[in-house]
């Protein structure tokens, strides 16, 4: 309505930013495990993994904020103790936590994960890494921080986040639900 009036202009589209990319870290897995569905709180039958459950969610958009239909989200990282199920951090890994898992993302771009509240380990403040593809492309490769993470101020690579609004791209809030579950949504923004 507003363009059609004389001397009044359309508001402009709000400026996306692309989500800023941070290192893939040397736990990446080597090989992807047979169980590496959005479940990373239940591995085969087993549903025992120890630590605070999490539903880490969003949608993978481009630029002008359309949905990226075919988009393939990873992430991985540490169980409550701070091991990877990676040959690099030994074998101590709670073999009842996933550790990885994909999803390809709905007609709508959106995504969704039933993970843990990520946890320290040494150096390192809790972090998830999120990998993004479309078939053979890698779109993206970061880590998602947790808001008021008191470990985040020493973390280097939180730190190196030099940018506030790159820096808040990736801190997101993990806030309680009702059930005793935790929420933290984590949108992301690609060039596809």
């Amino acid at each position: 309505m507003p363009a059609l009036l004389p001397g009044v202009r359309a508001a402009a589209p709000s400026a996306r930013r692309l989500t800023p990319s941070q290192t893939e870290g040397p736990f990446y897995p080597r090989q992807l495990p047979t169980d590496s569905d959005g479940d990373l709180m239940r591995v085969g039958t087993r549903s025992a993994a120890q630590g605070q459950a999490t539903w880490l969610e969003g949608q993978v958009t481009d630029l002008q904020g359309r949905p990226v239909r075919g988009a393939r989200v990873e992430i991985w990282q540490c169980d409550r103790a701070g091991h990877y199920h990676h040959p690099g951090d030994g074998d101590a890994a709670d073999p009842d936590f996933q550790g990885f898992g994909h999803v390809m993302v709905d007609a709508d771009g959106r995504y969704r994960f039933h993970t843990l509240r990520p946890a320290p380990y040494s150096g390192r403040t809790p972090h998830i890494h999120v990998k993004v593809r479309l078939a053979a492309r890698e779109l993206l490769t970061t880590q998602v921080y947790v808001e008021d993470e008191p470990g985040n101020a020493r973390d280097g690579l939180w730190q190196s986040l030099r940018d506030p609004t790159d820096r808040a791209a990736l801190t997101v809030a993990f806030r309680q639900l009702a059930d005793g579950a935790l929420q933290a949504r984590f949108p992301i923004v690609v060039a596809a």
